[in-house]
């Protein structure tokens, strides 16, 4: 495994006097790197520990766990373990359970880092399963940019120090020095599809062709150089990406196919999808781009949703659809107006007339008067009298489909008062005999 200090050393994988925090789960590969680097940190400059997440989702997660942290405490290796509940987070957000502990281990790794306590995080991942990655990305129909696989260092944080590594290599490590490990039960467990992948077709296959990994990580690699040029050919500087709302103009649809996946892929990786996105539903979003209504929205994998709005293809992740019956009293003061954003109620003296902010007759608030979502047969009364279903009042002030459901309400009965962040009513206007001024004020883009 010299090659492998080699390659760290040459390619400055980590900085030196740096803090590297090792995945470690107890299986072969993470603690062959654990090993690896912990032995060779005063030559790398480093310094080493490693970090165990359980995830609550097999029973002998404790018992690996326990194991990892044994080995540490006899090597003297500084250790953290970390538990999550995948199973709580793959219902919540209705995302598989493979996902959620995707989720639930690189949210503590980015914990980690903004608190300062690692600088990089090793990961153990070698040539066999970078082979895996890019045939099951061809498999489910993937271009350029999914065919070129893992990268070694992703983020200037997540390293890979072991990618270029064939796993015979590490087995004989593993020998050589006579690291124990565990063996990840679920690995065998052949419905999930990587599995499949592992345990029955990559098998076949090097039977056939004994260079199948290297042969994969070869093309692997043709296709990220691709990849990378055809992206330092594309300009899209107008898309707009705000807490996590994407706008895309519609006007890059109109560009060759090509450019178009590729800014599309960068924009689903930009939400944090790196999975379950096939050629399919790129199609989908360019269809919706071309020929979609105004209004018009897609379900896409991962809660990912595509909505089409006015001169923009937006994308989000779904949130929960707020519950209608929720219900707050008026109030001077800040509502936690669920998890989609802090809705603030001030009394002032001299109001100032800024954008997103909503100024109202306090005085004219009725008693009873709650906030809560749209309902059906809201009804608003506009300035200067008559009055409007919401729903077609908030198509005419162009506020997009995926916000209304979420957009706080002040109404007593079905007689809508204001909507905050959009305008009040008639009966909340501000006049010359107006005493005492309330001001209004929600951020649409932190809780879209």
């Amino acid at each position: 495994m010299e090659q492998v200090i080699e390659l760290i050393k040459q390619n400055n994988l980590f900085k030196f006097g740096s803090k590297v925090g090792v995945a470690v789960s107890g299986g072969s590969d993470s603690m062959a790197l654990l090993h690896l680097l912990f032995t060779n940190q005063e030559a790398l400059g480093i310094s080493v520990g490693a970090i165990n997440v359980i995830h609550g989702t097999r029973e002998n997660d404790e018992v690996e766990a326990k194991f990892v942290a044994k080995y540490c405490e006899e090597n003297g290796i500084p250790f953290q373990k970390f538990r999550v509940e995948a199973g709580v987070i793959s219902q919540k957000d209705g995302i598989t359970q493979e996902d959620a502990c995707r989720k639930a281990r690189y949210g503590i790794f980015e914990a980690l880092k903004s608190r300062g306590v690692v600088d990089y995080i090793a990961l153990a991942h070698h040539e066999r399963d970078q082979a895996e990655t890019i045939l099951l990305h061809i498999l489910r129909g993937s271009g350029l940019t999914g065919a070129s696989g893992m990268s070694m260092v992703r983020d200037g944080f997540y390293v890979r120090p072991l990618l270029t590594t064939p796993k015979e290599e590490i087995l004989s490590y593993i020998a050589e020095n006579n690291i124990p490990y565990f063996e990840d039960e679920t690995n065998t467990d052949t419905t999930i599809s990587r599995n499949l992948l592992r345990q029955e077709v990559m098998p076949a296959l090097r039977k056939v062709w004994p260079q199948l990994d290297a042969a994969l990580c070869s093309f692997g690699n043709i296709c990220r150089e691709d990849d990378a040029y055809i992206r330092k050919m594309m300009n899209f500087d107008s898309i707009l990406n705000s807490n996590g709302i994407i706008k895309i103009p519609l006007t890059y649809f109109l560009y060759d196919k090509p450019i178009v996946y590729r800014m599309i892929a960068d924009q689903i990786s930009a939400l944090g999808v790196t999975q379950d996105f096939e050629r399919k539903h790129y199609d989908l979003i360019v269809d919706l781009a071309k020929c979609g209504e105004n209004g018009s929205k897609l379900n896409l994998p991962q809660n990912v949703e595509a909505f089409r709005e006015y001169e923009y293809i937006t994308l989000i992740r779904k949130k929960p659809k707020f519950d209608v019956n929720v219900e707050w009293n008026f109030k001077v003061g800040t509502i936690a107006f669920g998890d989609y954003g802090k809705l603030q109620v001030k009394r002032v003296k001299n109001p100032q007339f800024d954008a997103g902010v909503l100024v109202f007759d306090l005085d004219k608030v009725p008693n009873g008067a709650k906030w809560r979502v749209r309902k059906e047969g809201d009804v608003i009364e506009k300035f200067g009298g008559g009055t409007k279903k919401l729903k077609s009042y908030l198509v005419d002030k162009k506020i997009p489909v995926r916000l209304r459901d979420y957009l706080p309400v002040l109404a007593i009965g079905s007689d809508v008062l204001a909507v905050a962040g959009v305008d009040i009513s008639e009966q909340l206007r501000v006049t010359e005999e107006t005493k005492n001024f309330g001001t209004i004020k929600y951020d649409l883009e932190n809780w879209a």
